[in-house]
């Protein structure tokens, strides 16, 4: 089981939760009532794209570091076109769903936190990333709110021990592509005032190095919620 690195406020790179908890999240059995589903072209489309093997000229010899701190003020802007395009990336696909309550799409402790201080809100998304150069990504964004900061801290110290469950994300079977399973590998999220961002990538097709998909991880936690 890997092991997680605690960021500022962010978790990276860390697996939650031990047989079907946390990196066993998969997505699937849940009703996806209320689903949004936006496309922004066929998967592997090249128009308008720069892949990691052909960035624009602007990236042409930066590190990632130094594109993902660009892509995350991009990205807290609300920016998302912006945001994926300084990676490298375009999204291709994106569906989104909000829930009533949070008890039913989590398990173990992080249910069992839940059943004591029940979430105000929960939006989850996933989305398809293209570098347009045959390597795609999957993104998965978890939003939790709730009544107080305080909460939202008690949550932290809950998600942030290993065995401790998870909240499910959306699975990539909404985005009409083969199960591709969460590995916690890549991570990230981020706290703000009331609610919390918990995102994951992995690679959909093709081959994206690590340090790329913590990269868009860490990209992905900075998005407001919806």
């Amino acid at each position: 089981m890997p092991v997680r690195k605690i960021s500022g406020m962010g978790i990276f790179g860390r697996r939650i939760g031990g047989a079907g908890g946390g990196s066993d999240k998969g997505g699937g059995g849940f009703a996806l009532v209320g689903i949004v589903v936006v496309a922004f072209g066929a998967l592997g489309a090249t128009g308008g794209v720069v892949g990691t093997s052909g960035l624009s000229s602007t990236s042409v010899g930066e590190s990632v570091s130094v594109r993902k701190a660009d892509a995350k003020k991009s990205a807290r802007n609300g920016d998302s076109e912006a945001a994926w395009r300084r990676m490298g990336m375009r999204e291709a696909k994106k569906v989104s769903k909000r829930d009533a309550e949070c008890l039913a799409a989590s398990h173990d402790q992080v249910q069992e936190f839940f059943l004591r201080t029940p979430c105000t809100s929960l939006d989850r998304m996933v989305l398809a990333l293209d570098d347009g150069a045959g390597n795609s990504a999957v993104v998965s964004v978890v939003w939790v709110g709730f009544r107080s900061s305080g909460d939202v801290s008690r949550f932290r110290s809950v998600m942030d021990r290993q065995g401790s469950g998870d909240v499910y994300p959306l699975g990539t079977a909404v985005l009409e592509m083969a199960d591709i399973h969460f590995t916690g590998l890549n991570y990230d999220a981020e706290s703000n005032g009331k609610s919390i961002a918990i995102a994951e990538t992995e690679t959909a097709r093709g081959s994206l190095d690590h340090e790329l998909l913590d990269a868009l991880a860490e990209v992905a936690s900075q998005f407001p919620s919806p």
